[in-house]
């Protein structure tokens, strides 16, 4: 049982890096930026694992979901806020401080979920998690696994505590060509917590007015 669960971590986790390099693993502000449409929420999540020309193979609403989360990466990789952060973090951990900052923000946005949405994060999550099991019954292969292996690690609920998000560094580790050093960034976090909350509170009011209204104008 160890080993097939070994296995299929280590296949799920071989969606997230794509020549080598790794794609963006803020999965829940992607989803809580979608203002609760479902399928919206959908291409926010998959957005990176889906190529331009696979676009038309989703509903209109999916493939809007997918052109705002590049709309957000953009204004996020562009933001001075984040930008600040990813320059603290880059003299050690060099081209990989934006994917560490990305998941510092998520991890803050889960342990101050209640300030953010009027449903617990369990709550949210789960419902979350119950309309994508049905909607992944229609997707490839590879987007079928990534969404059964979100849902099986449970990972919204796992960004919340320094050992969760230490946990889904380390895997991300296994799969840098370089040596990355992923999962000790948490001792950065830890010794810089209050500078990294409040850059991601900042941070997270400016994106959520973006994408307000970004989505007004899909």
């Amino acid at each position: 049982m160890l080993k097939v669960n070994f296995l299929e971590t280590t296949l799920t986790l071989q969606l997230f890096v794509i020549n080598k390099v790794i794609l963006c693993m803020n999965f829940l502000a992607h989803v809580y930026l979608s203002e609760d449409n479902f399928s919206l929420a959908v291409g926010n999540l998959i957005a990176d694992r889906v190529k331009g020309k696979d676009l038309t193979n989703f509903s209109p609403m999916i493939q809007k979901g997918i052109l705002l989360h590049r709309k957000i990466d953009v204004f996020t990789d562009h933001h001075p806020l984040f930008k600040e952060c990813v320059s603290l973090l880059f003299p050690i951990y060099r081209h990989y401080s934006r994917v560490i900052v990305d998941m510092y923000f998520d991890h803050f946005l889960a342990s101050n979920w209640n300030k953010y949405h009027s449903r617990n994060l369990k709550f949210f999550s789960n419902e979350f998690y119950d309309a994508l099991k049905i909607e992944a019954e229609n997707f490839l292969e590879n987007l079928k696994n990534f969404s059964k292996s979100l849902i099986f690690y449970n990972w919204f609920d796992g960004y919340k505590t320094i050992a969760g998000l230490k946990l889904i560094l380390a895997q991300m580790e296994h799969l840098t060509r370089f040596q990355s050093k992923l999962s000790a960034s948490t001792k950065q976090l830890k010794e810089n917590y209050m500078y990294f909350n409040k850059h991601s509170s900042s941070f997270m009011e400016e994106v959520i007015d973006f994408t307000k209204n970004e989505i007004k104008n899909l």
